[in-house]
């Protein structure tokens, strides 16, 4: 086998991968991901002990101990484009030997679990309710760029890309499912389920009209029209179907949690964020303590 190339693998001086200044010993099996590079801080803050802080650019992670588990908590920045760097940089530190520089026979699969912040498109959903992403809808075009259909959700997105007919806009969905297994973890009647929609920006793509006039002008109307099974689209945010679908690529689990803090269907917004965020991070930490992640 070929070893990786200096310029596909791209390493720092010390060994750590290019963007996370991280070892592969630095990380966890169990890995919190969350946007903002402070919210790391308002999750480790609950760790027993911390053994790693590193960062770089938006990129900050601690790994420490919480009841017991290992944990790595890590900022992604916001963004699918943000998703394709930082989740195949921790591949690469669980499943490459960066001493040769090859691809290790033996697979370590990590967990991940996205806690994040979301806008409900449903106006049923109140602001500062909890929701676990069933599916990843993608509207932006990270997973066009790899060889992907086996890990999709095929049947839900020729229905949904029927219902669109956004192709004259150049948007072609991706769908791909959360990991079951690891989602039974956090399946509580505190948290419901729902399709989440990801898109590549906060403004035109999500809707929203400052200055700018948008392409689509019933970008959410139509959006929260569709609906598969039981399951309807609640809520639009920036890097769940990224996370489900380079996850599942990788052959890792991988779940996204969210709190909702606007409802975009009636224009509010949360007067309780950050105290909405801190209990979404308590819950998650409990779950995890309380399951059979090691």
């Amino acid at each position: 086998m070929a070893s990786l190339g200096d310029s596909e693998l791209i390493l720092n001086p010390d060994g750590s991968i290019y963007h996370l200044n991280l070892l592969p010993e630095d990380i966890a099996t169990t890995i919190i991901t969350v946007g903002d590079p402070d919210r790391v801080h308002e999750v480790s803050k609950y760790f027993d002990s911390i053994e790693v802080k590193k960062g770089k650019r938006e990129f900050v992670t601690h790994t420490g101990h919480y009841s017991g588990k290992r944990i790595t908590v890590i900022s992604t920045g916001i963004g699918t484009d943000n998703i394709d760097i930082v989740f195949n940089e921790l591949d690469a530190l669980a499943n490459i030997d960066f001493q040769s520089r090859q691809i290790k026979s033996q697979k370590i699969q990590l967990s991940f679990i996205r806690v994040g912040t979301s806008g409900s498109l449903q106006p049923d959903i109140p602001v500062d309710s909890f929701l676990m992403s069933a599916t990843g809808i993608g509207l932006d075009n990270l997973l066009h760029f790899y060889d992907c259909g086996h890990i999709k959700n095929k049947e839900m997105e020729q229905a949904l890309t029927v219902y669109l007919n956004w192709s004259k806009y150049n948007i072609h969905p991706y769908v791909v499912d959360f990991d079951k297994d690891l989602a039974d973890i956090f399946i509580s009647n505190r948290i419901r389920l729902g399709l989440t929609s990801t898109n590549s920006g906060f403004y035109g793509p999500q809707g929203r009209v400052l200055r700018l006039n948008p392409t689509i002008v019933d970008f959410n109307e139509k959006l929260a029209g569709f609906s598969f099974g039981d399951l309807r689209i609640t809520n639009l945010e920036m890097e769940t179907a990224a996370i489900y679908g380079i996850a599942k690529l990788h052959g890792h689990r991988a779940v996204s949690l969210n709190a909702i803090l606007a409802n975009r269907a009636t224009g509010e917004f949360s007067k309780q964020g950050h105290k909405t965020v801190d209990e979404l991070i308590q819950y998650t930490l409990k779950c995890i303590a309380e399951s059979q992640l090691v």
